[in-house]
């Protein structure tokens, strides 16, 4: 079968399309999936550059959707021509404050979803919402999971809550959008593309704001409940400038320097929250997809690629052009 596999050599050059052999077993609990779709994550960036040139090779990805091809003898819930959707996190089942020590992903270390095939547990997997298409289907897992845990596990997000979010226009923080806006929360963005400000406007952002303006200007007397940041240092101290006495940050990555300067007297009298989130559980992912079909939300899908076509997929995320995901389909 063809994969995407990276070998040999840090970066992007390190990625090719090979033939792998197939797993010609199944567990009892397994299934194999016939992919129609997978999905590029920022995550896929840092593993071509954390995958080291003296490990195994790895297939790279870790979203994607399929139908199943065959299923394990003791496979209960899903039958063969199921249409599914992959969770990408392994060993996480019930929800909780903080993932298993043996919390894994696929796509590195473990080998990801970018194959024709993937076998995997039933555990990790879940009927697609049938109204999406299988490019929006193959976005959803990964990023959709992470905003949902920020968002409402650990942001306690509901309606009428204010929310601010930096940097809009990544998977996550469109997800972030589209959630707390189907159940009534206000939502003020961030960004240095006044195009992606007016895509989110479209979106139901009530407060769109160019990163380099004065943000606690522009917000006025509005106070913002909870922040939900993903930039890190550029964007920290910015953020807890408009969020109000007694509120909340929470944090799921750093896509810019990971450590922050913080004045403590000003947080502590400040009375604020700050929260780390990562991913999610299995028990989420699928109250996840309960809540994208109870309000039919559609993944923001910037572009579409065939799978050969994978180095333009990656460039574009190199470049963070994209309003949402990037998809590849086979």
């Amino acid at each position: 079968m063809k994969a995407l596999v990276h070998d040999g050599r840090q970066g992007s050059v390190g990625l090719s399309i090979q033939n792998i052999e197939k797993q010609t077993r199944l567990d009892p609990k397994e299934v194999r999936i016939q992919m129609k779709a997978v999905g590029l994550n920022h995550r896929d960036l840092f593993t071509l550059v954390n995958h080291k040139e003296t490990e195994a090779p790895v297939i790279v990805g870790s979203d994607g959707a399929g139908v199943l091809t065959e299923i394990g003898s003791e496979v209960t819930s899903f039958s063969i021509g199921d249409e599914v959707v992959i969770n990408p996190g392994i060993g996480w089942i019930e929800n909780a404050v903080v993932a298993p020590e043996n919390f894994q992903l696929l796509g590195y270390p473990l080998s990801g979803t970018f194959a024709e095939e993937v076998v995997l547990s039933e555990e990790n997997i879940a009927l697609k919402p049938n109204y999406l298409t299988w490019e929006e289907a193959g976005v959803l897992a990964l990023s959709a999971l992470t905003a949902y845990r920020a968002l409402f596990t650990k942001g306690g997000v509901t309606k009428g809550t204010k929310v601010f979010i930096p940097g809009i226009g990544g998977g996550v923080a469109t997800y972030l959008l589209q959630f707390a806006t189907a159940i009534g929360a206000k939502v003020s963005v961030t960004s240095r593309s006044k195009e992606k400000l007016a895509k989110a406007k479209k979106l139901g952002a009530v407060k769109t704001i160019l990163s380099n303006e004065n943000w606690k200007e522009v917000m006025g007397d509005e106070e913002i409940d909870v922040v939900i940041d993903s930039v890190g240092s550029a964007t920290f101290n910015k953020s807890l400038g408009v969020l109000k006495r007694g509120g909340t940050i929470v944090t799921f990555g750093s896509s810019t320097e990971d450590v922050v300067r913080l004045d403590l007297r000003q947080f502590f009298y400040g009375q604020y929250t700050l929260k780390g989130s990562t991913m999610g559980s299995r028990d989420e992912f699928l109250e996840m997809l309960e809540f994208v079909n109870q309000h039919q939300l559609k993944p923001i899908v910037e572009t579409a690629f065939p799978f050969e076509e994978y180095k333009k997929a990656f460039l574009l995320l190199e470049q963070s052009k994209q309003m949402g995901k990037i998809s590849l389909y086979f």
